[in-house]
């Protein structure tokens, strides 16, 4: 499982390196897809199958399904950590996630995001008042 908040920074050439508690969750290679929010998503190749699985079984008579596919795979890129635990980010998705050079990276359960550092610290400040607000008024949770 992937948890916690890390600060890294893009290197010259895309790259950017991977905690130490993520890489061997990642030793089969990773892929990463345009997520929510403008952040990108780093899967486990396995998880990415599963995930990409049900996708694959959504109805394609709607227009959203398909508009998310294709959207979710046709920019989506199979990477592999190198010997430092480090994998690039292809200009696609710097671009999408507006990655500059100081980036956020997060373990969320199953997968890591990957957020431009001061979007995340917006983020972040915004789900801190979302999360107080859940005690109040939201669905009942198992916590």
């Amino acid at each position: 499982m992937f948890l916690g908040e890390y600060q890294h920074s893009l290197d010259a050439k895309g790259r950017v390196i991977l905690p130490v508690k993520f890489r061997a969750l990642l030793a089969a290679g990773c892929v990463l897809t345009p997520g929510q929010d403008n952040c990108l998503y780093v899967y486990p190749r396995e998880r990415w199958e599963e995930v990409s699985e049900l996708l694959i079984q959504s109805r394609i008579s709607s227009s959203k399904a398909r508009s998310f596919t294709r959207f979710w795979f046709s920019g989506s890129a199979e990477e592999e950590p190198d010997k430092q635990g480090r994998i690039h980010v292809p200009e696609n998705l710097r671009t999408y996630a507006h990655l500059d050079r100081e980036v956020a990276v997060l373990g969320v359960g199953q997968r890591i995001e990957i957020w431009d550092r001061e979007r995340w610290a917006a983020k972040k400040t915004e789900g801190q008042v979302e999360y107080a607000d859940l005690g109040e008024s939201g669905p009942d949770l198992p916590i």
